[in-house]
């Protein structure tokens, strides 16, 4: 049997068409993703390994490059076969192989794999730590929208299932947008946002770069609820293969006063359906045994609509360059206590 050949992969239709094809394929591992870093000014790589010229994986590599030192970070992937020994550690050789070529001070990884010892191991026995901090959301609520519209209300917290018939029932209006000049005014409301729920804002090139790509391509819907001209939320989801993600939202004050974020929620559930979608993935909540934490509010909203809990691998870290690495565990472990996240 040949052995596995690893080069790049510069063919969108040949990356998406092996994302969407393999269950766990998500958006951060998207060509569009990978676009977006790259409007940042992000160096990006698509690496594919090969097999007698058959695709078998696939990773999505960027580099940040931040003050204590640039790192290579890999989110929601790599997509392979994790039972392939020879597959993982194939790419694990590359992955820290093209960290080294950029002087990377440590690699970071949130694998589309679930937490359990057998993901905890693999990573392990390569020579991976606990990361200070998370890459992207681990713990989420997911939603199967096979069901039926109705199988769906009924499997809601009773407040949830209220809170969407009253907002029908005030006629609060729902605008989808898929204009990229929209995100200015998202932009300004995540701010507000943020101050009320203390959380750090994403900045508008962040946003608007991510939005404009995925708009290029269907795959993003700005939703805002409305009434009497008065904004109350709105919501950043993103569509791609099978799954829908509630991946930003913001509110106003008025929104506390009335239900849209709730009908929001349902008109991107019925589109997800709609486009046969098969999951709505409400991205991060907190651990359901600390009530204390600051987004357990916004999490027992989005646990209302009947999802189930799905939590990923904590992010791994492979530390290259041990003396930069031990500043940033520790501005990192600090940031972490303050954020309370």
């Amino acid at each position: 049997m040949a052995g596995i050949v690893v080069k790049p992969i510069i063919d969108k239709a040949e990356w998406e068409n092996f994302m969407i094809s393999h269950p766990e394929g998500n958006f951060l591992h998207s060509w569009c993703w990978g676009e977006f870093h790259e409007a940042l000014g992000k160096p990006v790589q698509r690496t594919g390994f090969y097999n007698n010229e058959k695709l078998l994986g696939a990773v999505l590599s960027a580099i940040e490059d931040a003050k204590r030192g640039k790192y290579l970070t890999v989110a929601g992937g790599p997509i392979i076969e994790w039972d392939d020994k020879r597959l993982v550690k194939t790419f694990f050789d590359e992955i820290k192989k093209i960290a080294i070529l950029n002087d990377c001070v440590f690699i970071r990884i949130r694998p589309q794999l679930i937490s359990d010892n057998f993901s905890k191991n693999i990573f392990k026995e390569n020579g991976f730590i606990n990361a200070p901090m998370h890459l992207h959301a681990e713990l989420t609520s997911q939603l199967d929208i096979t069901k039926s519209e109705e199988e769906l209300l009924k499997n809601m917290r009773k407040t949830t299932r209220y809170e969407i018939k009253k907002a029908q029932s005030l006629k609060i209006e729902i605008k989808e947008n898929t204009d990229p000049k929209e995100i200015r005014q998202f932009y300004q409301l995540q701010i507000q946002t943020s101050k009320r729920q203390r959380f750090v804002p994403f900045s508008y090139k962040y946003l608007y770069e991510q939005f404009k790509e995925f708009a290029e391509n269907n795959m993003v819907i700005l939703y805002k609820a409305k009434i009497k001209n008065k904004t109350l939320a709105e919501a950043f989801i993103i569509f791609y293969g099978k799954e829908a993600v509630y991946h930003y939202g913001a509110s106003t004050d008025d929104g506390k006063k009335y239900p849209g974020a709730y009908l929001i929620q349902w008109r991107a559930i019925q589109e997800a359906k709609k486009r046969g979608m098969t999951r709505y993935n409400f991205w991060g909540v907190s651990p359901i045994d600390k009530p204390k934490h600051r987004f357990h509010g916004l999490s027992l909203f989005k646990r209302g609509f009947g999802g189930e809990d799905v939590e990923y691998l904590h992010a791994q870290d492979y530390v290259i360059n041990y003396p930069r690495y031990a500043l940033n565990f520790f501005v990192e472990t600090v940031r972490k206590i303050r954020r309370n996240v």
